[in-house]
């Protein structure tokens, strides 16, 4: 009788840290497809940057190291990027996507500040399009990484509630990274808008 008492302790036990392990499991797989949908959004933002660069290269000559700087600084975000997908929620590979689309999006925006000094170029049909659908894009990223956050959150808060905190450090959960917003203080002002 003992014995069946003993055996039914350890098979709750069991039970027990199998359904935390897998809960665990389950939000790490919910964080890292959240991410999937951030990637998504980023490699179509990366593939209408080189159209909307190519569409004001005619009107730009003089202009070259702004677009080179646009060029560059995609570059190294998609690299970044790459880095981040390997890895979702790194603290490393976080840290330098976040920079690294920093780093993009001044460059982005002294493109676009730019093209206020040229008015043909503002009222030309392919830069608005592809202006527009960057800025489409860029709501979306905006809405995928709260996602992301949203469910890095929750993982997080569950691998460092007790007994799961027992059982993620001995199961190897580590601590996920959330993706923070890359605009400074300036980008973060409303635009002005003139008519």
């Amino acid at each position: 009788m003992e014995l069946w008492i003993v055996l039914g302790i350890v098979a709750v036990l069991a039970f027990w840290a199998i359904s935390i392990f897998n809960r665990l499991v389950a939000l790490r797989n919910r964080f890292k497809n959240a991410f999937a949908q951030i990637d998504v959004q980023l490699k179509r933002r990366y593939d209408l940057i080189p159209n909307l660069v190519e569409a004001a290269k005619g009107y730009l000559a003089h202009e070259r190291q702004t677009l080179e700087a646009v060029i560059a600084a995609r570059g190294a975000a998609v690299n970044a990027s790459q880095r981040a997908a390997a890895a979702p929620g790194d603290p490393a590979a976080m840290a330098g996507l976040a920079q690294a689309e920093g780093m993009l999006g001044g460059a982005l925006g002294r493109l676009l500040a730019v093209f206020e000094n040229y008015p043909d170029l503002k009222a030309n049909q392919n830069i608005l399009q592809v202006q527009e659908e960057l800025s489409s894009t860029e709501n979306k990223v905006a809405f995928a990484r709260q996602g992301f956050n949203d469910s890095v959150m929750v993982y997080n808060t569950q691998r460092e509630t007790f007994p799961d905190n027992v059982f993620a450090g001995l199961f190897g959960f580590k601590e996920a990274m959330l993706l923070e917003a890359t605009e400074s203080a300036e980008e973060r002002k409303a635009p002005k808008v003139r008519f």
